[in-house]
């Protein structure tokens, strides 16, 4: 059972990136111009899929992969391209749909389906692998390590994820976020250092059986966040 405090801000980003911020969010997830600062989180980002994909093998046929927050679904198609069988879960549902909308042909045995929902509800049923770009960082430490308890449960073999590092930079522009008007204002960061985000995982009792590390830190002008890896022992 999710606690009040995942829960709450579920309702938060749900509402905020399925009506607030999701004209946004489409074109990152276009090829249309962008800001100079906008232009460096797509580059970012782009960076970060590739570094959370290297995480599991080039072959994933016969795989079952949840991508948890997909988005617009770029890591879920690329992950497909592998062979997978990929769910692809947002709280979004019109980012579910312009996915499915835009998502190109899979060639051979993977396919994805996306879904409105929670990345945490049982039903989605078990994976080898989840993948969660970028979905953890809005929710506090304990909240993110049980989240990735949660989804140990039903899964396999390994948990990568990324979480907002605790950095000077990072820390200096989530509290100018705090500035802007709350109709302009995304939901907040929580950022947090890597290794301590290892000493809570370490410390879960239901993480008894896996093994968690830092593995790749991507600093892109605007966008910085860090790659996380949880696998079975």
């Amino acid at each position: 059972m999710a606690g009040a405090s995942y829960l709450r801000r579920r309702g938060e980003l749900e509402v905020y990136f399925d009506r607030t911020a999701v004209d946004a969010w489409k074109r990152f997830a276009s090829d249309e111009p962008l800001s100079r600062i906008r232009a460096t989180v797509r580059e970012g980002r782009a960076a970060m899929r590739r570094a959370l994909a290297a995480r599991l093998p080039d072959d994933l046929a016969g795989w079952r992969v949840l991508d948890a927050g997909c988005g617009a679904g770029h890591l879920a198609v690329a992950l497909a391209r592998r062979g997978a069988d990929v769910t692809g879960i947002d709280l979004s549902p019109e980012m579910v749909r312009f996915a499915a909308e835009t998502a190109p042909a899979i060639a051979g045995p993977g396919r994805v389906t996306f879904r409105a929902g929670d990345m945490l509800a049982p039903e989605h049923g078990r994976f080898d692998a989840v993948v969660a770009m970028d979905s953890l960082i809005h929710y506090r430490a304990a909240d993110a390590v049980a989240a990735v308890a949660r989804l140990a449960e039903r899964t396999e073999r390994a948990i990568v994820f990324t979480v907002a590092p605790a950095t000077p930079l990072l820390l200096a522009m989530h509290m100018a976020g705090r500035l802007f008007p709350r109709a302009d204002r995304a939901p907040a960061i929580e950022p947090v250092a890597p290794r301590a985000m290892v000493r809570r995982l370490s410390a879960e009792p239901a993480l008894g059986g896996w093994q968690p590390r830092p593995v790749e830190r991507v600093d892109c002008g605007f966008y910085i966040s860090h790659a996380m890896e949880v696998a079975r022992r």
